[in-house]
């Protein structure tokens, strides 16, 4: 454990710290004891984001992916690689409400399976960055030294990468399908994660919680996960928002070149693939995937948007 650092005179332990400030937007929070975590605003922020209208709509529209994903079996109209070979490229209406495909199978029922696999690899991928690359970001900041210089250097090396570039290596290493493109998209976002973990974890370090925490006898990680982490949550939840959006557009993108979901399993960006050769003829085929990942995509930069604002961050332009 690190050694701990002297209190100021005018905090001793037990008395209020009347001076704590706020970790996500730097604003006074209320008096709390030395030792004792302060008060966040975080679940003020995520309740402000959930009944702004901006907030409402974009979180409906998630709720709406998600669960359609986690129900599709039920609500989805047909199978998603069954073939009607009577029904090829069969406009949308009637039985098929979005039409079919080359092969005379379902849009809308690989449409709804497809966001299955998007997000369980683009929301599964993003969570496991973030959760690795969170704690190595709060660790090296929190031990500094050496720690902190080879992370720092690791990070630097990842980031020196396009993301689709550092992804298709990976997938070249590993293979092709959904659980490459996962890795891939975890590895992406590690340092992405780490960086800013250990951005926030620098400034909050020096607080008089954690120095008291430390006096206390605390152990490490007892100080990194029940002081540090709460109180670095705000960027980090701006960032995840954003990270999926990013980390489903590159599943479609992989999927898209062959490197990512195969045949005959729905993606959507296998089906945008497969629709290039039938615009002409057959528009719907690649319009409603497209349309969908592009509100999906919409709404989750939206949600992102609202939270931003939600935290004291600065409300940047949607249109």
């Amino acid at each position: 454990m690190t050694a701990p650092r002297m209190l100021s005179e005018a905090q001793p332990v037990g008395l209020a710290d009347s001076g704590t400030t706020d970790a996500a937007d730097g604003s006074a929070a209320r008096p709390t004891r030395l030792g004792q975590r302060p008060r966040r605003p975080l679940r003020r922020a995520l309740t402000t984001t959930v009944r702004s209208p901006q907030g409402m709509v974009a979180l409906g529209v998630v709720a709406l992916f998600a669960l359609a994903a986690v129900l599709a079996p039920l609500v989805a109209p047909h199978d998603p690689i069954a073939q009607d070979r009577d029904a090829v490229l069969a406009p949308p209406g009637g039985e098929y409400w979005l039409g079919t495909d080359q092969l005379g199978r379902d849009i809308l029922s690989r449409i709804i399976f497809g966001a299955r696999i998007a997000l369980t690899v683009g929301i599964g991928g993003v969570l496991l960055g973030a959760t690795v690359g969170t704690l190595l970001g709060i660790a090296s900041a929190y031990y500094r030294g050496w720690v902190d210089s080879v992370t720092g250097r690791i990070w630097d090396a990842l980031l020196a990468y396009p993301g689709l570039l550092l992804a298709i290596v990976v997938v070249a290493v590993l293979g092709t399908g959904t659980g490459q493109v996962l890795v891939a998209i975890a590895l992406i976002n590690i340092p992405v994660f780490a960086r800013l973990a250990r951005a926030s974890t620098l400034r909050e370090r020096e607080r008089d919680y954690v120095v008291a925490a430390e006096c206390l006898g605390g152990r490490d990680a007892h100080i990194m996960v029940k002081h540090l982490l709460p109180n670095v949550l705000g960027p980090l939840l701006v960032q995840l928002s954003l990270a999926i959006g990013m980390g489903i557009l590159l599943e479609a993108g992989l999927s898209f070149i062959g490197l990512g979901t195969q045949p005959p399993q729905p993606s959507w960006g296998l089906m945008l693939n497969e629709s290039r050769t039938y615009l002409r003829d057959a528009p719907w085929y690649g319009v409603f995937p497209g349309l969908t990942l592009a509100v999906f995509l919409l709404a989750l930069n939206l949600l992102a948007d609202s939270l931003r604002e939600s935290l004291g961050g600065r409300k940047s332009r949607v249109w």
